[in-house]
């Protein structure tokens, strides 16, 4: 990278980075502990990064950093800079749905309980969120029996002000009709405020004070007013019915949990008020770069509690993985609630058993959105046909097969092609290439190469079952072994991972054998661009089209299909190394010594001083790993 930063002049202290592009845009923040290692960990191995970060860097232009004192401090800088600069290639945790709140008007004069999606408003009370609109009115309607609260909207409340007659709910007693002035405002803000008493999870004072009542009224022999003080515990304990008890009665906890995979994260969150579950809410993510769970959390807990209110802090929160820096992040969400907050992962018990269950819920939230993006056949169609009418083919691509190239400074390279039918990925129909006596001469060579192998079999096994000249029905069966041919249906679309120099590779190897009915495009991580063979512009998609995200998920198939191969390759030829005889230096080291310096080539270039930048390796160490290396160069 030409913006990488002189080697010393990044310092090693704590500190917050960001990348901007060339227009001088922020499109990343981030925090490390220490910011030479983190920064470093960018440029050390390209090929090893994920593809969304290998995007960020070829998007980048430049790379900035500000040091600060302690972790508390970079979490807050980071979040403030992204909340201030909204970078693109940021997690963004979206709701995979609009979720409904039960929410009480307590700004107004007279406090108003209604059903509210979307941004918060100013003094206003919150509750949920819920599942579905239709649960929140259920209890609301079991409430107003003991709470009459003001329901309807401000157009109701004045006309029936002007008539001198309040609506039907006055009537039958489910609203205290501050608006004709059966009760005062004050009165009418009590109600609202012991309504959100209840709701927040002081349940059991309002029961024992009704049955207290219910039974003075007996003892009077008023037995009508009991009968209806009856009625009203028995609503209110028909509500309670209606939330799980998980935990002790005194518990107010958020239970957090995920669920991911390469391209996607699900969140699930459970509010957990007086032991009880009082609301559900979860969210979506498309990930940037390769995070470990505990970042996910961390970014996740940033942003979720950031602009919250500080009583919607709970006293303590259950994550399923501890972020990296738990002290600085459950010291940070403390100073927001103004109180200690417990930050921690449940071992045993009932909080264990309930992170189980939340856990169930992250997986199965990720299968249904997945199911809904992917699966759903209008959105398939769709993503076909919009990557049909950019491309300008005359049917929709169903077979799309993609191409990836992966190696490490040219050495151990290997190729991958995934197949898409449909729209949904074709495991079975999956093939890697190992590319021999090319290194270094980069991946448009590489490309070419695995291009012709696969046509060319695409040809012989035509050839074979005399069936070039014919259209391709169905798949070609082997008469031998009665299962399907490997390479002998074509697909509609060739899709590379690259620009413009591997979309004509590809291009040219098809031209070379004289197959002239497949589209060829390549899918640049700059900015997401689609290359067309011999175009001198990119094909733009709208970034959140179908097309491009399906073409998206198709590229990152293969990246990830690539470097597992390559991975295995690489470690199958480091195994058995000199390195295995450096005493002290185990498999987790070497691996973290391959991941630091992308190659044994550039490792043995080293100093010992290089060396000891790895995690884990120490001066003496690192003097050993130096010796046997230079002794295995002198010794070749």
């Amino acid at each position: 990278m030409s913006f990488r930063p002189p080697a010393g002049t990044i310092p090693e202290s704590p500190g917050v980075y960001r990348f901007k592009d060339a227009g001088g845009r922020v499109i990343y923040v981030g925090k490390a502990k220490n910011l030479r290692q983190r920064l470093n960990s960018y440029f050390a191995d390209f090929a090893g990064l994920h593809p969304r970060t290998q995007t960020m860097l070829t998007t980048a232009a430049g790379v900035d950093w500000t040091v600060v004192s302690t972790e508390v401090e970079a979490l807050q800088l980071e979040y403030s800079w992204i909340k201030e600069f909204d970078p693109r290639f940021n997690v963004k945790y979206r709701d995979d749905k609009s979720y409904p709140y039960l929410a009480v008007t307590m700004g107004e004069e007279f406090p108003r309980v209604q059903v509210l999606r979307g941004a918060r408003r100013r003094d206003t009370r919150y509750f949920g969120p819920y599942s579905h609109a239709w649960a929140i009115r259920e209890t609301v309607d079991l409430l107003l029996r003991v709470f009459p609260v003001r329901t309807c909207s401000t157009g109701v409340f004045r006309r029936a002000a002007q008539m001198g007659r309040p609506c039907l709910l006055g009537y039958i007693d489910k609203c205290s009709a501050p608006c004709v002035g059966r009760v005062t405002a004050e009165e009418h803000r009590r109600l609202a405020e012991d309504f959100c008493d209840f709701m927040a999870g002081d349940t059991a004072r309002f029961i024992k004070q009704l049955e207290r009542e219910m039974h003075e009224a007996a003892a009077a022999e008023e037995f009508e007013r009991a009968a209806r003080l009856r009625d009203d515990v028995q609503a209110l304990r028909r509500a309670l019915e209606k939330q799980a008890v998980v935990l002790g009665e005194n518990t107010d906890c958020d239970v957090i949990a995920l669920a991911e995979d390469q391209l996607e994260a699900a969140v699930q969150v459970f509010y957990v008020r007086g032991g009880r579950i009082r609301g559900q809410r979860g969210w979506v993510i498309d990930k940037v770069e390769e995070t470990t769970p505990g970042e996910l959390v961390e970014h996740f807990l940033l942003q979720m509690y950031g602009d919250a209110a500080p009583e919607a802090v709970p006293r303590e929160v259950l994550v399923a993985v501890e972020p990296p820096d738990v002290r600085a992040v459950a010291e940070l969400l403390a100073e927001h609630r103004g109180g200690r907050v417990e930050l921690r992962v449940p071992r045993r018990g009932d909080k264990k058993a309930l992170m189980e269950t939340v856990e169930r819920n992250a997986k199965e939230a990720l299968a249904q959105h997945k199911m809904r993006r992917a699966s759903d056949l209008t959105t398939r169609s769709k993503a076909l046909q919009e990557i049909a009418d950019a491309l300008g083919l005359d049917q929709a691509p169903l077979r799309i097969e993609c191409y990836d190239v992966s190696h490490t400074m040219g050495e151990d390279v290997v190729a991958s092609m995934v197949v898409f039918e449909d729209g949904l990925a074709r495991k079975s129909e999956y093939r890697r290439f190992s590319i021999r006596g090319m290194s270094g001469e980069g991946d448009v060579a590489a490309i070419h190469e695995v291009i012709l192998r696969r046509f060319r079999r695409y040809l012989e096994e035509r050839t074979a079952t005399g069936e070039l000249d014919a259209p391709p029905s169905g798949e070609p069966i082997d008469p031998e072994t009665g299962k399907p041919r490997k390479f002998a249906y074509p697909p509609n679309l060739v899709v590379v991972d690259g620009g413009p120099a591997q979309a004509a590779a590809a291009q040219r190897a098809l031209d070379e054998l004289g197959v002239d009915d497949v589209a060829v495009c390549g899918l640049a991580k700059r900015l997401e661009e689609v290359w067309l063979p011999d175009d001198d512009h990119p094909v733009i998609m709208p970034r959140f089209s179908e097309g491009l995200y399906l073409l998206q998920r198709v590229r990152d198939e293969a990246h990830r299909f690539a470097i597992t191969y390559h991975r295995a390759k690489r470690a199958r030829n480091v195994k058995g190394s000199v390195l295995d005889n450096v005493p002290g230096l185990g498999p987790a080291r070497r691996k973290a010594l391959l991941r630091h310096f992308g190659s044994v080539k550039r490792l043995r270039e080293a100093d010992p001083a290089e060396i000891r930048q790895v995690p884990g390796i120490g001066p003496a160490l690192a003097e050993a790993i130096a010796t046997a290396l230079k002794g295995e160069g002198e010794g070749t």
